[in-house]
């Protein structure tokens, strides 16, 4: 068993679709930066507001930045490039920012949790089943995009047989342990995605 332990943050009174930027704080924290998650979306987070044209929704694409705003309830969220972009000013003295998207969970284990490094990665909120969620125009392309509902980011810090555990910043929920074979599930629906932190020599 593997359990790191994380100083934990609560996204739910502030920071309603903030789950990506809560987490970020929280791996931050626990690498001894003196950061709060304001200064980390007012600084760090590049985000775009929605628009209509013509009566048609235009949105910016989550892989690029944030769609909306983590402090409206309304918003939907970001993905892991947007997360690594944010952090490579915070921390790129001491940690190379790699985006692990598409790596396995066991590889996640083997290179980060078992060298006591927490990891950044998305799955639904509270385990809920995956929507096919709003689709809107991409505001530079044109191009439609389709939002998967549900999308979370929350700390993975540990692993035992049965569950990984995280760090989850929804609703204070603190550490949770999840079913394995319904993380392994989450996590491919939502592009298996995550961000690690790796220390320079």
């Amino acid at each position: 068993m593997i359990k790191i332990d994380v100083p934990y943050i609560n996204q739910s009174e502030n920071y309603p679709t903030g789950c990506e930027s809560v987490t970020t704080v929280m791996l931050l924290h626990y690498l001894g930066y003196d950061i709060s998650v304001d200064d980390f979306i007012n600084n760090n987070l590049e985000m775009r507001n929605f628009e209509t044209r013509d009566g048609v929704l235009y949105g910016p694409n989550p892989w690029e930045c944030f769609a909306g705003s983590p402090y409206e309830v309304d918003s939907m969220g970001c993905y892991a490039p947007v997360i690594c972009k944010a952090l490579k000013p915070i921390v790129s003295e001491q940690y190379e920012v790699i985006d692990e998207t598409g790596k396995d969970l066991d590889y996640l284990v083997e290179t980060y949790l078992k060298h006591g490094m927490p990891v950044i990665l998305w799955n639904s909120i509270n385990m809920r089943e995956p929507i096919i969620g709003p689709k809107w125009k991409l505001l530079d392309s044109g191009e439609e995009f389709t939002w998967i509902s549900n999308e979370h980011c929350m700390l993975l810090v540990g692993v035992d047989e049965n569950s990984y555990i995280f760090n989850d910043p929804y609703e204070n929920r603190g550490v949770i342990n999840c079913p394995k074979d319904v993380i392994l599930n989450r996590y491919g629906v939502y592009h298996k995605q995550a961000v690690g932190l790796v220390k320079r020599i």
